[in-house]
Formats: structure tokens, sequence, C-alpha cells
């Protein structure tokens, strides 16, 4: 007897008694007899055991007992077998879909420690191996938000997953969706997965944006770079910053700008406030820094970006200047002026014109 048969034997244990007396009276077998099999399928399955090699199994048993069955009885076989293998395959299925389950609900709860930071720091280390993690090394984190939500099956998701591990394999990468964005989390000295994830996220959606954050180690550097991510997408919902991709290492200057916000206030107060007497209030004349700073202060290019001649640009460049006494093409103002353009952003500037 091969190893084979000796594990699967366990498991048709009654199986060859059971057909020949389906066999002898011609009946069907009884609700106790086909769960009987169903629950020797389960056991199967939580044993480990290949589907294949059972079903092959069941097909050796059959036709051992074949030649000892009388004729008459012979055309009731197959029919026994038939209800014999589909309700052990049944059984056999439903353990699978169970153990799928728990696997799901194991990952989703191991997902929601490791990216709210809710668990045991070297525990959650333990667990995380089990889905190709090390929390020991520095990981980054990329957040792809697009125009409907992401979940779980979704065929969007699938695919975005596939063409990222076909790539790059899944070791040490984490794909997953959490409060309807989808998140990869990729170690720290592979930016070349998050910049390929933030690429097919995109393009699968047709738009969207994805934020990337700073790499950390530790189990906590998870937590923090997703932090980064998430704090990203809401700064560029926020200001209207330009995607399709932000990396929070490129943001750092908006949240120290923001920390003290009512000295930032009084910054933009002072510094843009002269340009609300202009007429059609100093909404134009921002979007005017904006574009001034955003090309790095190169007139044709942020005339352009406006849709006005280079003429128009420039004076609204000398109307900034008269109002306000601080001239955008001097080296000297030019600091205070766009850090007073980047509190504008942040403080939505002025909500009303007057």
């Amino acid at each position: 007897m091969n190893d084979e048969q000796q594990a699967t034997d366990e498991y048709l244990e009654g199986s060859a008694d059971l057909l020949r007396q389906a066999c002898a009276t011609g009946r069907r077998f009884t609700r106790a007899e086909l769960k009987a099999r169903r629950d020797a399928g389960e056991r199967a399955a939580e044993a480990g055991i290949g589907l294949r090699s059972l079903v092959r199994a069941h097909l050796a048993m059959t036709r051992e007992i074949q030649p000892d069955l009388p004729v008459r009885e012979l055309p009731y076989l197959l029919g026994a077998l038939e209800q014999a293998v589909d309700a052990f395959a049944e059984g056999y299925e439903r353990a699978q879909q169970q153990a799928v389950r728990q696997q799901e609900a194991e990952r989703r709860e191991f997902i929601d420690d490791l990216l709210y930071g809710g668990s045991d720091l070297g525990r959650l280390a333990e667990r995380a191996e089990r889905f190709g993690l090390r929390l020991a090394q520095a990981h980054a984190v990329a957040v792809a938000q697009g125009p409907e939500p992401y979940g779980d099956g979704y065929s969007t998701v699938r695919g975005i997953e596939a063409a990222v591990l076909a790539r790059f394999g899944n070791r040490s990468i984490l794909l997953t969706t959490k409060e309807g964005r989808l998140i990869c989390i990729a170690p720290g000295d592979r930016p070349e997965v998050l910049a390929y994830f933030a690429k097919r996220a995109y393009a699968a959606t047709d738009g969207g944006l994805v934020a990337i954050g700073r790499p950390h180690p530790g189990a906590g550097g998870v937590v923090h770079s997703y932090e980064e991510a998430l704090n990203a997408l809401d700064l560029a919902r926020h200001i209207d910053l330009d995607g399709p991709v932000l990396h929070a290492a490129d943001l750092l200057v908006y949240p120290v700008l923001g920390r003290d916000r009512q000295a930032m206030a009084d910054l933009v107060e002072t510094v843009l406030g002269p340009l609300q007497e202009a007429r059609g209030g100093a909404r134009p004349l921002i979007d005017t820094l904006h574009a001034y700073f955003d090309t790095g202060c190169v007139a044709t290019d942020a005339a352009r970006l406006l849709s006005l001649s280079v003429r128009a640009f420039t004076y609204r460049l000398e109307r900034i200047h008269k109002l306000t006494g601080a001239d955008p093409g001097d080296p000297r103002h030019r600091y205070t002026l766009q850090t007073a353009v980047i509190g504008a952003r942040l403080l939505d500037w002025p909500q009303k014109e007057r």
C-alpha cells in the first residue's frame, strides 16, 4: 500500500459497503449516508489531502468491487458512485470555503491592526510573517483613491494586484483595500514597486490620485507611512494639488506651515490682505501668484497656464507689487509672498471677497 492510498483510505471507510448496498437494492443514499460522505470530505480537506487523489481513490475502490457484483446490479454502480463522489466533494468544497473565509477574516484583522497600530507590536510582527512582511525593515505605503471606491474582489483591484505581483513577486508586498481606497505596502528600499503600483492604479481608473508615504522602520513605521499618504491625499483635495502621484516627502512644508494657524492667518492677512482692494477681488491675483511660483517664476509659462497674454500677466504682477508693496520678481520679497500664498491655500483664503 503506497503513501497516497494510506492517506485516502481513512476518508473512504465504509464507502465500498455503501456502494454494494445501493447496487443490491437499486436505492439512493439516505440523508444520513450523504451527510456521512460530506463529513468525510470536510475532514479530508482539513487534512490537506488533494481532491484529485481522493477522486482517484473512489474510482479505484469502484474498480475493486465491480468484479464481485452480480450482473443485474452493475447498472446501479455508476449512479451510486456519482452520489458518493458528489456528496464527498460538496463537503470538501465547503471546508475549503470556510478556510478561505477564515483566512480572509484573519488577513483583514491583521491589516486593520497594521494600519491603525492597534495591536501589540511584537505579536503584530509575528503575524506579519504569515503575509510576507518582515516588519523589522522599513516599509513605505502607497494609497490610491479613484473616482469610485475600491472594494475587495473588484475586477479593477484584482487586475492591479495581479500586475504588481506578476512583475515583482509577492514577497514583502501586500495589497489590500481600506475605506474605499487601494493600498500597497512594500519594502522601503524598493521604490520601484510603489511607482509601478501608482502607474497601474492611475491607468486602471482613468484618473484618480495616488499618494506615497515616506519609508519608516518597524511595525509603527507602516502606520506612519500610511498616515502620511492619507494626509497627502487630504491636502491635495483641500488645496487642489496636481497629481497623479504625490510624494509625502515633497509636501513636508505644508504641515510645517499649518501647525500655527493663527500665525499663518496673520501672515496671509498682512501680506495678501491688500489684494482684496483690487477690482475683481483678491482671487485672480492669488491665482496669478500660484501660477507664477508653480512655473518657477517664468512669466511666459505662467501666462500660458492662465490663458493670458504675457502683457496682461505682467500687468497683474505690477498690481500685486503696487497693492502689497512686495515685488514677486524680487528674491528678497519672493519667499514671503510664496509662503503667504501657500498659507492662503491651506486656509482657503479668501473665502469671501469684499
